[in-house]
């Protein structure tokens, strides 16, 4: 199914001069992972420098998240190991953000409870996007576990960590992803246990 998010719709011109070179799908995720793992080691530092660096490989990392579906796509390069790798790269970086944050926030007025908030919010964001991937698998193709609206992907919410990166406003952010996660996490498993097949 073709991603129809803005992100989506701004990486196809971007990677249009890719299709028939040696760049892969699977090469543009490395860049993602590499990048996402960069950014979360940034932020965890819990310096004014780390922000700024952390922030912008995050937004470059989430963008690299829709250009290798989309060079997978258009290049007709999709593959179900391609698939999978992309899947294990995205909740490993999107998990690990949130510890990463946990720890960054460790001398914040969050104090001691930075880190295990940041434990919660990572374990609710993996088993969360964990449950949505079975909730797929076991609906009828093309399903979304979560729909986005006004070209806006669930994911796409991630974004919005470097600007808060930038503003020193992540304490706000990791409470409210500790709730919200938790809450997709549950709602998902729900939605699971009522599917019939699952």
């Amino acid at each position: 199914m073709s991603g129809t998010s803005w992100s989506h719709v701004i990486a196809r011109p971007l990677v249009r001069p890719m299709i028939g070179t040696a760049i892969r799908p699977n090469h543009l995720t490395t860049l993602r992972l590499l990048t996402g793992i960069a950014a979360c080691a940034c932020l965890a530092l819990d310096t004014r420098l780390g922000a700024w660096w952390g922030g912008s490989l995050w937004i470059l990392s989430a963008f690299l998240d829709r250009a290798d579906g989309e060079l997978a796509r258009q290049g007709n390069l999709a593959s179900q190991d391609g698939h999978l790798y992309d899947y294990y790269a995205d909740i490993t970086v999107n998990a690990l953000l949130f510890a990463a944050v946990g720890v960054g926030l460790r001398h914040s007025w969050l104090g001691v409870w930075a880190l295990p908030i940041g434990l919660w919010a990572a374990a609710s964001t993996l088993f969360g996007s964990i449950f949505s991937h079975r909730l797929e698998l076991h609906s009828p193709p093309d399903t979304k576990a979560w729909s986005g609206r006004w070209g806006f992907d669930l994911e796409d919410a991630l974004y919005i960590v470097a600007p808060l990166a930038w503003l020193g406003w992540l304490s706000p952010l990791l409470v409210s992803a500790a709730v919200g996660a938790t809450a997709i996490m549950l709602l998902t498993a729900w939605r699971i246990h009522r599917l019939p097949t699952a």
